[in-house]
């Protein structure tokens, strides 16, 4: 009977401890600046190809910071979005299969606090953008992007 509880034991103590392991490996994996951009923008064109505005959707909170959708929201309602393309990809029109499958976030520099990620989309016509984040309560939050123009 001892042995018996014993093995139970064990092999609960090692399940728990794998859930954990793993619950942690997620988490970590998902809590860098460069992941959680390549998950937005994964979510983002999925949402547009479904012809659904990510802005409008609650979902854009997991990635974006709340202040900043928040004032996204307030400048979409009265049709003053900064710029002349979309905000987040900096362009009118993309090719939606392209850019999910040639969404490319490379490595953060991190600079007192924030993370600027370089990212590239597409494989013919490649557009590339600067997205800032911030490490909030609840993980890497994007509160700006920019493109990578020369100034006009």
């Amino acid at each position: 009977m001892k042995t018996r509880l014993s093995r139970a034991l064990a092999w609960l103590v090692l399940a728990v401890g794998l859930l954990g392991m793993q619950a942690v490996m997620a988490q970590g994996k998902a809590a860098t600046p460069e992941a959680n951009t390549k998950a937005f923008y994964a979510w983002y064109i999925k949402l547009q190809t479904k012809s659904v505005y990510p802005l409008t959707d609650n979902g854009i909170y997991t990635y974006v910071a709340k202040d900043t959708v928040d004032r996204l929201r307030d400048a979409y309602r009265r049709n003053e979005m900064p710029g002349d393309a979309d905000y987040f990809t900096k362009v009118q029109d993309y090719d939606e299969k392209d850019w999910a499958e040639h969404t490319v976030a490379r490595a953060p520099i991190l600079l007192e606090g924030v993370a600027v990620v370089p990212v590239t989309f597409g494989s013919k016509d490649k557009v590339s953008v600067l997205v800032f984040l911030r490490k909030l309560e609840d993980g890497w939050k994007i509160t700006k992007v920019e493109d990578t123009l020369d100034f006009q």
